[in-house]
């Protein structure tokens, strides 16, 4: 009878062990496969399907990244170096260089994205040759966008600027101004929906695709966004970390997943030329 109590006493302790390490098992698994979550800061909603299909990529990382959006660039990179987010995915090289330079921010790019053009839109007009003297052209009110929408009216004849004043020219450097038009500084973001009060606006493609309109179609003047072209190279769009994180494992995986031919394909059939991606793949 002892032996028998003694032998049911070994089952039962050995049936606790395993239940035991079973869910010690399970906790590991279930550690191993946690999601780990990635904020990146976005200004509108016009990349939303780059980025669902990065996180199709990325599954079998176990990462999955966040959007965390946002109307205004600046905001965004405050929201970055206050570590609200972890990456950014919304601006050029020019803006910033110019933030970095203004706020004094640790940022490093970590990826390329692709590259858009500055258009000229209008409501009143079909063809800037239609431009009258005196009449109101709205550009955006940072000074990069600001510059480069006054290099796109200078390619277009427009104006004449300093060339001194590189990619970055303000309001100020314009050299000739034939027709007397007058530059209007504006909130990038509300362009599209102001431009019934102006002969014609500039601002950011992804602002008029957010407005439903289509940056090839519904411009009246535009420049091909060609990546050989080194004076372009301001103008590509990037991933930005803090630099204190740039060498981020999961931040560079996350690179990875969007430096793909399933991302770089749905960005040239997705939006029909006008984003380019400016990575290989």
């Amino acid at each position: 009878m002892k032996r028998i109590f003694q032998l049911s006493s070994f089952i039962v302790i050995l049936s606790f062990a395993l239940v035991l390490a079973a869910c010690s098992s399970s906790a590991s698994n279930s550690s191993t496969n946690k999601v780990k979550e990635v904020k990146v800061g976005v200004v509108g909603n016009s990349d939303d399907p780059i980025w669902a299909q990065v996180n199709k990529n990325l599954i079998k990382e176990n990462i999955q990244v966040k959007l965390v959006k946002f109307t205004d660039g600046i905001i965004t990179n405050q929201s970055q170096a206050n570590k609200e987010l972890d990456l950014t995915a919304f601006q050029h090289n020019a803006f910033l260089h110019q933030e970095e330079k203004q706020k004094g921010y640790k940022f490093t790019v970590i990826g390329q994205s692709y590259i858009v053009p500055l258009n000229v839109y209008s409501k009143k007009i079909k063809s800037l040759s239609q431009i009258k003297n005196g009449d109101k052209i709205a550009i955006p009110n940072n000074v990069t966008n600001a510059g480069r929408a006054l290099k796109v009216l200078e390619s277009a004849g427009l104006i004449k600027l300093d060339p001194s004043k590189g990619y970055s020219p303000a309001v100020k450097d314009i050299t000739e101004n034939k027709h007397h038009v007058k530059i209007v500084e504006v909130d990038p973001a509300k362009i599209p929906s102001l431009l019934p009060d102006f002969a014609a606006g500039i601002t950011n493609s992804n602002f008029i695709i957010d407005n439903k309109m289509n940056p090839v179609t519904d411009s009246i003047y535009r420049i091909k966004p060609d990546l050989n072209d080194p004076n372009n190279k301001p103008w590509i769009n990037v991933i930005v970390a803090r630099t204190a994180d740039k060498n981020n494992s999961t931040y560079k995986k996350v690179v990875q997943a969007y430096h793909t031919a399933s991302v770089g394909n749905k960005i040239k059939n997705l939006y029909n030329g006008v984003y380019v991606p400016a990575f290989k793949y």
